[in-house]
């Protein structure tokens, strides 16, 4: 018997991997995050599971879940939207599972900042513009944001900014993101993407908030930084044609250059 944790993505049923499909569809009991996963990922499920909806119960009775699977020998496909790395109430359940020695793993799945980069049709880090990105939040009522980890401090980097359950506050976010990023800043905002109600709102950092304004009260993800509309950068060298990497050695195509210049050389 095993628990797994399986980040079933943003939203869409066939945006998860092959992998979370094969473990739902032979998991005979299924505990899912109702509140923020759709119904059609359900579809994976075999049509005998026990399906849980996890929205309503606490610790202590998620808990009795597993033991309870557990006593029966069967597997538990335990779903969180996104991916399990972040702000998925991952560490708690497994501590719960190291103290009752029950066997886990965990399966990544699509996340949401990355889903949204590609509803854009963006990159989030983009050559001699910038080469990072922060996954951040605000402070909420289940979890206080450290000290030391504020808008401020991230913005001052001019990283691409993922912020993550802070729909809610989002005026409040520009005002303290202007002074770093500048009021022109492009800037986007994003609901339930992959979902039948998706919603993308783009526009300048300082517009945002009144674009937006009462269209969205949770789930949204705000994306701030230059990358979101760059037209003027500098490429990479990747795939410049004089960039010597392993499997594309500019030695060997001058060899083969010269040896080419040679040969017709020595035709004339």
């Amino acid at each position: 018997m095993t628990v797994h944790f399986i980040g079933v993505g943003p939203g869409a049923a066939d945006l998860i991997t092959l992998r979370a499909r094969n473990i739902i569809a032979a998991s005979p009991v299924c505990l899912y995050a109702g509140s923020l996963i759709p119904e059609e990922i359900l579809s994976h499920c075999p049509d005998d599971a026990e399906l849980i909806n996890s929205a309503p119960l606490d610790l202590d009775e998620i808990e009795q879940v597993f033991r309870t699977a557990h006593e029966k020998g069967q597997d538990v496909a335990r779903l969180h939207s996104g991916d399990m790395s972040i702000w998925s109430a991952l560490a708690e359940q497994i501590d719960r599972l190291k103290q009752l020695d029950i066997p886990y793993d965990v399966t990544p799945g699509v996340p949401s900042f990355a889903a949204s980069a590609a509803a854009l049709g963006v990159e989030l880090t983009v050559p001699s513009i910038v080469q990072s990105v922060v996954l951040t939040r605000t402070s909420g009522r289940a979890s206080s944001m450290p000290e030391a980890e504020t808008l401020e401090a991230f913005a001052s980097t001019g990283a691409t900014l993922a912020i993550h359950l802070s729909i809610h506050v989002l005026g409040e976010l520009v005002d303290r993101l202007i002074p770093f990023y500048g009021a022109d800043c492009p800037c986007a905002v994003l609901y339930r993407v992959s979902w039948p109600e998706e919603q993308i709102f783009t526009a300048r950092l300082d517009q945002i908030a009144s674009l937006v304004d009462g269209q969205i009260e949770r789930t949204g993800l705000v994306l701030v930084g230059k990358a979101l509309d760059i037209s003027d950068f500098t490429p990479s060298s990747l795939y410049a044609s004089d960039y010597d990497r392993r499997f594309r050695p500019a030695s060997a195509r001058q060899l083969a250059s010269e040896i080419a210049n040679k040969d017709e050389t020595d035709g004339r």
